[in-house]
Order: structure tokens, then C-alpha cells, then sequence
């Protein structure tokens, strides 16, 4: 398995620090809103890495931390007269709700900043212990840049002094411009922790370095985790900041590989609520199906920049239907997990940096392929047994033709509609089954007229939406 190494930029081969396991840390969302498609991106991207990973043989561990601390949280429960926690609680179940409906799978550890606080204080301690970080008079904590070497290492970049380090106010009693804050302190009556130092709030990069050694790094290893991953935009400083915390507090680097996933772009523009321009994933699933936006999101490479439009919306729906079209041939029967050339060779591209463009061209060519030999061929019990297989495992490796076809087509249609097409269903099957096929006829003709078409299968009938 190879992977695009985004520090060293190059490809290198995937080998990791204990054989057969794998370590992998994400950073997750800010609760404090609605995910947007910058989040969408970044989680199935991380998704597909763990199912690769996964398929390849490796026993992964992948955690994604929840920050739920931050001065954004803290204004919106002033702004709504609510509890910290309620709006913590609230967006993080909205955004476990969504990332359900991507096929997004859960972590296998999803630390929170409030739960990590002793965890912070003794990362603190060492640094201020070993001449890396130092407190000021007003209880502040800050990270001495010029004490550790190797900093903007990772970024490869010089640092100017308007460089943006926080998201809190800084202070004028740093010792120099680009030192950054582990531990703000807090006089008003505003949300605070306690803590060596005084009543406050951990700085936004403290948290992940703190949780990383906490859940997943190992003693006396050359790097905490095997990969780090992110959204592009965290490469400086918050990766930076991290990695100069964890190697100056550990002894050992943070990461042996970095992932940056790329921007999301709406028609050409970044998108980010600060433009005002954020395509909330909420409102997406409003008008399409969850597997369509997953789908469409990871029709292109992940370190590249992705233009979110609807017509490239439209055009990954249809390669999309071409699964389900082709699942719905061979409804009914049983799922087979034979291996299969075609499956050997998908896992192989996507094993190269999780190529997914080539991932797709091969299943446009298998699904060509079956179509063919099935129209010619018939009820070919070896084909459809090899195709079947090969469905199965794009389902498991993409996440892609999860669902029952016939119902993936019903999407768009109201509740209520779907109940009264089912009722008439029911119906119309009692009037069949009763050889009443008069009523059956004048029961068909009503559903119809709802827009879809009928299909009798010998495990039932089923609708699409035409």
C-alpha cells in the first residue's frame, strides 16, 4: 500500500509501526454548528482510508476527537440564552446523524476536550518542566517556538508575525510573536476550567497533541501515531503547533504520515461561513440521498480541491444508478463473497494512494461488462455469481449500492405518498392472490399515477420513482 505523503510530499510505501496494526488520528468538528461539506469531505474521506486499510489486512484503531470546548460555543449559548453542554450535545448528534446517512462508520475512539483536560495539564507540565512552554504572571500558558528547532518543519514555511495562531486574544507578554497558547486564562464569569495555572481554556491545538498520547501512542516509538489526517487547511498552524508540542513533551514525532484531504469549493468559490457561502450537509440531504453526496464527494482524488455544482451532482447520480440498476438485475439472490479478478484489482488501486478515479473506471467497466453478458447470456449462474460478488465488494471497499435498489430509486417522494403506494401494494396483491383482476388492474392504474413504476418480483413487488 502506498500513501502521498503531504509533509514530505511524495508517495511513500505504507509500512507501520507494529506490523499488521494501524493507528490513525482525524480531526474532527468544532460543535458549536451544522457540519458543512468541508466536514463531509474530510470524514469520507478518512472513511475510505479505514476501509483500504482495512481490506488490505491491517487492524486499524481510528480515533476522531469532538471539541467541545472553544470561544465560538461559548458565544452561540450566550446568543441563545443555552447551556454550554446543550449545544455541544445538540450539533454532535446532528453530526453523528449525518455522517450516518454518508456511511461515514463510527470511530473506534471519540475523545471530547472536556473529557481530556488532565490529559492537557501533564502534557503542559512537561513542557513547562523542560523549558519548552512557560506561564505567564496572568495565568496564561504559552508554547516557546524558538525553543524547539524543528518548528515549521512540517509546513515548510516562514513565519511572519500577522500569522493567525489562536482563536483566542493574544498577549503582550509572550515571549516572542509566534508562540501560541495551550491555556488562556478566564476573568469573567464565562465558561472556565480549573487547572495548575488558574481558571481558563485550553488552546485549540493542545487538545488533539494531549489526546493523541492519551489514546493511541505507544512507549518508545520514533512517532506517536502511524498517519495524522485533516482537512488541507490544517497543515499551519494547528498541525504544526501539534507536532512541535507532542515532539518537544514525547520524544518521539507526531505522525510518520500526514493526509490533507483538499478544499471544497462551491461553484469555483472555498467555501467557509466566513464567506457566507457554506453548504450546510443537512441541507443536501434535503435533495439528495446520502449515498448520492458520498457517492459524488469521493468521485475525485482526496488532495484535490473539489468543486462542489450541480451538474457534476447530476452526472456522479447516474454513474450511481448504474450500480443499483444493475443490483436490481439480480435482486433476490443470495450475496456471495467469492474473490473475483475484478475485486483483486480495485482493492490494488485504491491500495495506491486510494485512487479512486481508476476505482471508478473499473467498475464502470465491470458493470458494462455484466450488463452485456447477462443480456446475452441469460440466468448464466457463474456470471451472476462472480457479479454478485463483485456488487458486494464495492459495497464494503466504496460504500457504494448499500441499500435496496428498489428503494434507493424511491428517494424524493414524501412519507405519506410512500404509505399510500404501499397500502395500495398490499391491496392489490389481496386482489391478485383473490384473482379479482379487475380490482388488481384498477389498483395498478392508481398507483401509477403517483409517478412511478411497478415491478413484480418473485420476492414481492416494488416501486420506483419514474
Amino acid at each position: 500500500m502506498f500513501i502521498y505523503d503531504s509533509v514530505q510530499k511524495t508517495k511513500r510505501e505504507f509500512i507501520p509501526l507494529e506490523e499488521g496494526k494501524v493507528s490513525l488520528y482525524v480531526c474532527g468538528p468544532t460543535v458549536y454548528d451544522d457540519a458543512h461539506l468541508g466536514h463531509a469531505k474530510s470524514a469520507l474521506v478518512f472513511d475510505l482510508l479505514t476501509r483500504v486499510l482495512s481490506a488490505n489486512g491491517y487492524d486499524v484503531t481510528y480515533a476522531r476527537n469532538i471539541t467541545d470546548i472553544d470561544d465560538k460555543i461559548i458565544k452561540k449559548a450566550l446568543t441563545l440564552n443555552q447551556d454550554i453542554k446543550e449545544i455541544t450535545d445538540f450539533y454532535t448528534a446532528a453530526f453523528h446523524k449525518e455522517m450516518d446517512a454518508l456511511g461515514v462508520g463510527r470511530p473506534d475512539i471519540e475523545p471530547k476536550a472536556t473529557e481530556s483536560l488532565e490529559a492537557m495539564h501533564e502534557m503542559m507540565q512537561k513542557l513547562i518542566d523542560s523549558g519548552h512552554a512557560y506561564a505567564t504572571k496572568d495565568g496564561d500558558v504559552y508554547f516557546d517556538t524558538s525553543s524547539d528547532s524543528e518548528y515549521l518543519s512540517l509546513s515548510k514555511r516562514h513565519q511572519d508575525e500577522d500569522d493567525k495562531q489562536e482563536r483566542v486574544a493574544s498577549s503582550s507578554l509572550k515571549k516572542n510573536p509566534t508562540d501560541f497558547a495551550m491555556w488562556k486564562s478566564v476573568k469573567d464569569d464565562s465558561l472556565t476550567y480549573e487547572s495548575p495555572y488558574g481558571k481558563g481554556r485550553p488552546g485549540w491545538h493542545l487538545e488533539c497533541s494531549a489526546m493523541i498520547e492519551k489514546h493511541l501512542a505507544q512507549p518508545n516509538t520514533a512517532f506517536a501515531v502511524d498517519i495524522h489526517g485533516g482537512g488541507a487547511d490544517l497543515l499551519f498552524p494547528h498541525h504544526e503547533n501539534e507536532a512541535a508540542q507532542t515532539r518537544c513533551s514525547s520524544n518521539h514525532e507526531l505522525a510518520n504520515y500526514w493526509m490533507h484531504n483538499g478544499f471544497v469549493n462551491i461553484d469555483g468559490e472555498k467555501m467557509s461561513k466566513s464567506l457566507g457561502n457554506s453548504f450546510f450537509i443537512k441541507d443536501a440531504l434535503k435533495e439528495y440521498d446520502g449515498e448520492v453526496l458520498r457517492f459524488y464527494l469521493l468521485s475525485t482524488h482526496y488532495r484535490s480541491n473539489f468543486n462542489f455544482n450541480s451538474e457534476d451532482l447530476s452526472t456522479a447520480k447516474k454513474r450511481l444508478d448504474k450500480i443499483y440498476r444493475l443490483k436490481k438485475r439480480l435482486f433476490g439472490l443470495a450475496e456471495n463473497s467469492e474473490t473475483t479478478p475484478f475485486r483483486d484489482e480495485l482493492l490494488k488501486v485504491l491500495s495506491d494512494d486510494m485512487n479512486v478515479s481508476a476505482a471508478l473506471a473499473l467498475i464502470d467497466e465491470m458493470i458494462s461488462n455484466a450488463n452485456e453478458t447477462l443480456d446475452t447470456a441469460g440466468k448464466h449462474k457463474v456470471l451472476k455469481r462472480e457479479t454478485i460478488s463483485n456488487l458486494a465488494y464495492i459495497n464494503s471497499l466504496l460504500g457504494f449500492g448499500v441499500k435496496n435498489p428498489f428503494k434507493y430509486f424511491q428517494f424524493g417522494m414524501n412519507e405519506d405518498t410512500k404509505e399510500r403506494i404501499a397500502l395500495l401494494i398490499t391491496k392489490r396483491g389481496v386482489a391478485k392472490k383473490e384473482k379479482n383482476f379487475e380490482a388488481s388492474d384498477t389498483l395498478r392504474d392508481e398507483i401509477l399515477a403517483f409517478g412511478v413504476t411497478l415491478m413484480d418480483t418473485p420476492t414481492g413487488t416494488f416501486w420506483e420513482k419514474v
